[in-house]
């Protein structure tokens, strides 16, 4: 049974399904397939938020979000936890919502659930490093990188225009906030590859493999688009293109872990990683090998350099 105040939340905080259109953000429109494609994953993301809005029991709300077809069900399982993530912070008597569903149905996804927050604090305004301490020490990144697509998503004028940076984050926090605008660009540019290679550019350089590393998992997450695309996209990086690829590589492991393989995952880690999507997610599980969590850089930074220097190698031998 729903939760008979369900549907009052979902009046007071739901999304509406103009939100994620690209024309109501102001996105490049681009090609028609491409938006159109894209303009699902944000529309099944709203679908997801909205379900757990709604549902008051994790294991009734992953049966509404495993409806959804595969290719689509990790974005619902991020809206869905950007909306218990939500929730746990407006009701002070109840604040175990994300963590149950993330113990739960939501582990095969933990990526994305984890994203999910990011995706709530964002929204909510909330000092980001506060909240860091509560979460798996390597993966609350994603966290941040969630605030960082939200934010991109939604105020790109501020974000890219003006290229702000986030007043409340500073450190290795500012830089994983960029892998989540990285991210958001192939959105906002409606994946392509020029202008994104332009957006990227306009910043100044010490940004740009963060920026990159995001577009490579977005591009390889979400896909959209054909080989050509993926391919100009990884001449235009340019000297980023092994931070393409460790993105590549991060979005493999996302869709392996989760059971939601794509051939259009695979297709980009072949062009970025010169490997499968399966070889690119055993990439990932061989960088966490006696990864140290408690060193002086983040355990997450170093994962991200193991894996983009053996792709770099690699692309070196071809």
């Amino acid at each position: 049974m729903s939760d008979p105040f369900g549907r009052l939340r979902r009046l007071v905080f739901g999304i509406g399904p103009s939100e994620t259109q690209f024309a109501k953000r102001g996105f490049w429109l681009g090609n028609d397939d491409h938006r159109r494609h894209l303009e699902k994953a944000g529309s099944t993301f709203a679908l997801g938020y909205n379900a757990a809005l709604e549902e008051n029991r994790p294991d009734h709300l992953a049966s509404r979000l495993d409806e959804v077809e595969l290719q689509w069900r990790g974005f619902a399982y991020e809206g869905a936890a950007m909306a218990l993530a939500l929730l746990d912070v407006l009701t002070p008597w109840k604040r175990n919502r994300w963590q149950t569903f993330l113990n739960g149905p939501g582990a095969r996804h933990t990526y994305m659930v984890h994203v999910g927050v990011g995706w709530a604090l964002g929204r909510l305004r909330r000092p980001l490093e506060k909240y860091l301490p509560r979460w798996d020490r390597l993966l609350k990144w994603l966290v941040v990188d969630g605030c960082g697509f939200h934010e991109g998503f939604f105020h790109p004028q501020r974000y890219f225009a003006r290229q702000e940076t986030p007043r409340r984050l500073s450190g290795y926090a500012r830089r994983v906030f960029d892998q989540g605008l990285g991210r958001s660009l192939w959105f906002v540019e409606c994946a392509d590859a020029s202008r994104i290679a332009t957006a990227v550019n306009r910043f100044a350089p010490i940004r740009h493999r963060d920026l990159w590393g995001g577009v490579g998992l977005a591009c390889t997450y979400a896909g959209g688009v054909s080989r050509d695309v993926i391919e100009s996209l990884a001449v235009s990086s340019g000297p980023c293109r092994a931070d393409l690829a460790q993105g590549a590589a991060f979005a493999a492991k996302a869709r392996q872990r989760a059971g939601n393989p794509t051939e259009h995952t695979d297709m980009a880690c072949r062009v970025l990683c010169r490997m499968s999507a399966n070889e690119a997610s055993d990439l990932t599980d061989w960088g966490l090998i006696d990864l140290p969590l408690d060193g002086s850089e983040p355990g997450f930074e170093v994962w991200r350099q193991r894996v983009r220097a053996r792709c770099e190698s690699d692309a070196s031998r071809v």
